[in-house]
């Protein structure tokens, strides 16, 4: 929760725009939080079976309702300038295979930081270092995303100012 609160006063600080999946709970509704307290612009992206089950966050600058998860996934793309993952579970790793994938086959050329707190993502980044040592990876993971280890890595990577957090 520390982590997450650091990065939406980072937000607040480089006077970024956080976008998000639009939770009031976990990891993303602390880092939602921080960044409003700061005084950052927060939008959140929630499909409307996530807004039925009362789990939207209802102090954000903005929150955008989708039909679909896809739909969110894109509205959420089409809103952020960067990308930055945090440690998190089955929706991070959907959001971030997805953003990397769309990067990859040339939807987009924006930045995308995977954040390696504490080691997290260490089993993920050998899984896509074998796959690219095995040529199911086309191109270089560099070109495709950066590995960040803490949040001071952060401003060194990304120039714009609208960022997408997933966790």
């Amino acid at each position: 929760m520390a982590l997450a609160r650091d990065l939406g006063d980072l937000v607040a600080q480089r006077r970024w725009r956080l976008i998000y999946g639009g939770g009031r709970r976990g990891l993303m509704g602390a880092a939602a939080d921080a960044a409003l307290e700061a005084g950052a612009e927060v939008e959140g992206v929630i499909p409307q079976h996530l807004v039925d089950r009362e789990v939207a966050h209802q102090g954000l600058t903005r929150l955008h309702i989708t039909e679909t998860m896809q739909q969110r996934q894109f509205k959420m793309s089409q809103l952020a300038d960067a990308f930055v993952v945090l440690p998190g579970g089955l929706g991070t790793l959907a959001e971030f295979f997805e953003i990397v994938t769309w990067k990859q086959i040339a939807l987009h050329n924006k930045p995308i930081a995977l954040l390696n707190f504490e080691g997290f993502w260490d089993p993920l980044i050998a899984m896509i270092e074998q796959a690219q040592d095995q040529k199911f990876l086309h191109g270089a993971r560099g070109d495709l995303f950066q590995i960040v280890e803490t949040l001071k890595d952060l401003p060194d990577i990304f120039e714009k100012k609208t960022m997408w957090i997933g966790s």
